[in-house]
């Protein structure tokens, strides 16, 4: 029931927070989300670091088309739950220092968001993973659409449509995949992979393409990517939190429970192209990152390159770079959520992203200036940070699979640097420029944002094994499973 709880919980808060108004709906959203997180918390303290699916329930829910409400966490479920409970309450408390229309409905649709993304990463029935995966779109586009900037319909309009189209493929390979099952057909996850043993070469290539598709939509990965930056500058600070934060690695997770186990013939024969696209995503991303002049553009780069990153390390098919793939979205959505943030917090007191415009920020900023170097250097994967135990696994596994790609995937180290030195440089350090004389320093509850989130970015470098020895059972299964 534990999982159906985590589920449960943010429906009930978030349709409590729609009948409350005022003021008092964010602390009773913020009061609820870290009781997701407590439940997160109880989670983790209580999984038992094996292969198996623990804290499962299952319920029919189409009976006669073999189609359950059936949810459950293994290792690499775990990491992914415990992100989005984590960064939930962090994402709703970044919001108190702003006003917003209607307030109650963006606290709601947040919660409603973390429910349908809690559904994606526990889903043990192929269709209620689809339905999850559509249903986390609903609240983003809403969030983007109504609290967004000057053209934000346009741009939430062209990001609905990318996901939707990639999604109708992904749904085509399901229903394939489901009537394949014996009987009276089944959507349990298990009876789809052995569904999927027997196909040939051909048929996996074709699902491989429908399952790659939607997931580099969402992810997302090069080509695939034109509706990210724009998506990420026009969508409130909290809604591009919860996309760049959590809701990606709804995509990178597809990669890993749905593409390796179910068409490893496929990956055989297309997975270097997808490794090859990720590179080039990692390059063009970080090329694009040094170049912006606006922080938040620039951030949203960073991220479209740390998960070329990822997807590269998943199709390399090993230890290292599946489970560098999972530290490193744990990793990247901490790093991400706080540097997005802080980022919020010069435009609030400036009223400008463009660093041209600032500078000298760092003069009466002092905890400011050290919250953001420590977040921007678990960025840039600096030994001792979180960052870099992901990216060390990443690289290994990439360098594994082939020797030159590695090389090249390895300069995501050095471009990552230039681009984020050079922001900090730009912002904090240097002249003093009108915009920014008389910066004020953080108030309580951006300390209370920040500081955890800084906390986090070294306690997950120092300490990396209390999250990959629950992962390792899970991801070497699914090797054994592929292979």
């Amino acid at each position: 029931m534990l999982t159906l709880s985590l589920i449960l919980l943010p429906i009930i808060a978030g349709l409590i927070t729609l009948v409350i108004k005022g003021e008092t709906a964010k602390t009773v959203a913020l009061v609820f989300a870290f009781a997701e997180l407590a439940l997160g918390a109880y989670l983790y303290k209580s999984f038992v670091p094996d292969a198996t699916s623990q804290f499962g329930v299952s319920y029919d829910w189409i009976h006669s088309a073999g189609i359950k409400f059936s949810v459950g966490v293994d290792g690499i479920s775990l990491i992914l739950v415990f992100l989005t409970t984590l960064m939930v309450p962090f994402i709703i408390l970044s919001t108190f220092g702003a006003e917003y229309k209607n307030s109650s409905n963006l606290y709601a649709l947040i919660l409603f968001m973390q429910a349908a993304l809690i559904g994606v990463f526990t889903a043990k029935d192929v269709f209620l993973f689809y339905f999850f995966f559509e249903a986390a779109l609903i609240p983003i586009y809403f969030i983007a659409a109504i609290w967004g900037g000057e053209n934000r319909i346009k741009v939430t309009f062209k990001f609905f449509v990318y996901t939707i189209f990639g999604s109708l493929f992904m749904l085509l390979a399901l229903v394939y995949l489901y009537l394949l099952t014996p009987g009276t057909h089944s959507a349990d996850i298990n009876a789809i992979y052995q569904a999927a043993d027997a196909l040939d070469l051909s048929t996996q290539s074709y699902l491989f393409g429908a399952f790659f598709i939607a997931f580099a939509i969402k992810m997302p990965l090069f080509p695939f990517h034109t509706w990210q930056p724009d998506t990420y500058v026009e969508a409130p600070t909290a809604g591009t939190m919860l996309l760049s934060g959590i809701m990606l690695k709804m995509g990178v997770y597809g990669l890993i429970r749905f593409i390796l186990p179910i068409v490893p013939l496929g990956v055989d024969q297309w997975g270097g192209i997808a490794i090859l696209l990720s590179v080039i995503g990692i390059i063009y991303g970080s090329v694009i990152a040094i170049q912006q002049k606006d922080m938040k553009r620039l951030i949203a780069y960073s991220s479209f390159a740390h998960v070329g990153l990822m997807s590269a390390g998943i199709f390399s098919r090993n230890l290292e770079g599946i489970q560098g793939s999972l530290i490193q979205m744990l990793a990247h959505g901490i790093n991400v959520v706080g540097l997005f943030f802080v980022v919020e917090i010069i435009e609030r007191r400036a009223k400008s992203r463009e660093l041209s415009l600032l500078g000298g920020i760092t003069q009466t900023t002092p905890n400011l200036t050290v919250y953001f170097i420590i977040l921007m250097l678990g960025s840039v994967a600096l030994p001792l940070t979180n960052g870099f135990v992901g990216e060390f696994l990443l690289l290994k596994g990439v360098y594994e699979y082939n020797a030159w790609i590695g090389a090249v995937a390895g300069l995501t180290i050095i471009l990552g640097a230039v681009y984020m030195l050079r922001m900090v440089q730009k912002s904090m350090f240097g002249i003093t420029s009108k915009i920014t004389e008389g910066f004020a320093d953080l108030t309580f509850n951006e300390k209370a944002v920040l500081f955890p989130l800084s906390f986090l970015v070294i306690a997950l470098g120092i300490a990396p094994n209390i999250f990959l020895k629950l992962t390792e059972p899970a991801v070497s299964q699914l090797l054994s499973i592929i292979k």
